[in-house]
């Protein structure tokens, strides 16, 4: 028996919810039933554009609504974790979006607020669900490449929005949290291990927000990652996997479409690896769906991310101290 259509609600009228928005309207094991806003004229307004059938004008109110199972929680990075344990605590399950955190003991409250009310929490990596890093985890896992020693990386492009939270530090802004947490959780991913060691350059703006940054990090059996995030530089984004047999390089890691391809480097000969995708945010909800529908554990654990947030912010004590940092677990 097909089970019933998830009801989801929306926190905020975060432009990132155009991305997520078509995905629960289309599926047929979500219903997009409800977004708030900080004013009801705009959730009004919202709901109308999206053909939403309710709308809230306070966060709380869309968090009491009984009919709603999951929140979508598109905020600003500093009020990830308030309001998603806010979410469990009403008793809905959450996909967050990422950084989940900006602390590690925000990442501890939000498990055990999971833990407690027997709720669902994920962060919302949508490219660790498609084919094609799923295929990457499997070339490397398979050895072709012999040992992986060197991973490299980037995700940058250029903002330019006055005003925008990602330039607020004391909102979780900086490129390293927006768009440099990509590489680093890619090579968590594929590697399979967690860093020991970090060493980070930044530089930042008049206004004190860290505006690119350049990141060295030591895995177990000397296996480095070098990646850069930036909103000073024109868009760039790959990963780039090197073992002691062959290399792999992947155009489009973090955006994947629905036809990828894989760029596979053996004895001089690079071979093309076709990779068939599927809608880029698709993944994430249907993973949130089994977990809560069929008990399944989520792709992207509490602990996942945790190791991630650890990670980050050994990068950002590094950069700041000028040091080689332990990453503390």
């Amino acid at each position: 028996m097909a089970q019933k259509p998830l009801n989801w609600g929306i926190l905020s009228t975060a432009h990132i919810n155009r991305a997520l928005i078509p995905v629960l309207q289309s599926s047929k094991r979500t219903r997009l039933l409800a977004v708030a806003s900080r004013s009801l004229e705009s959730a009004q307004a919202y709901a109308r554009e999206w053909s939403i059938p309710r709308a809230y004008g306070r966060y709380e109110d869309l968090l009491a609504d009984p009919d709603i199972d999951v929140i979508y929680n598109p905020l600003p990075n500093h009020l990830h974790a308030d309001w998603t344990i806010k979410a469990v605590q009403a008793g809905k399950h959450v996909l967050c979006e990422k950084p989940l955190a900006l602390t590690l003991s925000e990442v501890d409250a939000m498990r055990e607020a999971a833990q407690a009310h027997g709720k669902i929490i994920a962060e919302a990596f949508m490219y660790r669900h498609h084919p094609q890093t799923l295929k990457v985890k499997e070339i490397v896992d398979s050895g072709i490449l012999g040992a992986v020693k060197m991973v490299r990386g980037a995700f940058t492009f250029t903002l330019d929005r006055p005003g925008n939270y990602r330039l607020e530090p004391s909102m979780g802004g900086g490129s390293l949290w927006d768009v440099g947490c990509y590489p680093l959780s890619y090579a968590r991913f594929v590697l399979g291990a967690e860093p020991l060691e970090v060493f980070g350059w930044q530089t930042l703006n008049p206004a004190g927000c860290e505006m690119s940054f350049v990141a060295q990090v030591r895995f177990p059996g000397e296996a480095f990652l070098q990646f850069e995030s930036s909103f000073e530089r024109p868009p760039r984004a790959f990963m780039e996997f090197v073992g002691s047999e062959g290399r792999l390089e992947v155009p489009d890691p973090f955006k994947p479409g629905l036809s990828t391809r894989l760029l596979l480097t053996r004895s001089g000969r690079t071979e093309t690896i076709k990779v068939k995708g599927k809608e880029l945010y698709l993944g994430e909800v249907e993973d949130l769906c089994d977990a809560v529908q069929m008990g399944k554990p989520p792709r992207i654990s509490l602990e996942d991310s945790r190791g991630n947030i650890a990670a980050l912010l050994a990068l950002i004590e590094s950069a700041q101290r000028g040091v080689p940092v332990a990453v503390k677990g």
